[in-house]
């Protein structure tokens, strides 16, 4: 992650998710000691969600049929 020198805010990598079927549901988890829930979304088909790692976003998980696309390439989730 890089630090905006300007705001003080840290900058993660964007990634991608595009949901291939209804009710997917992307979940961020937070940065610390003790790794917890923040923030849920739920995706219908042909939805795509834009995210950032941040300093509270350390881990993302996606329940459902879904591609997620990073700088490092691209995921399908099993059906």
């Amino acid at each position: 992650m890089a630090q905006d020198k300007e705001n003080g805010t840290i900058q993660g990598d964007y990634f991608v998710i595009k949901a291939k079927e209804n009710g997917v549901h992307v979940i961020g988890l937070t940065r610390g000691h003790d790794t917890r829930f923040h923030h849920t979304e739920k995706l219908d088909k042909g939805e795509v969600m834009i995210a950032q790692f941040t300093e509270h976003t350390s881990a993302v998980k996606i329940r459902g049929k879904a591609v997620v696309m990073t700088r490092y390439g691209t995921v399908e989730t099993d059906e």
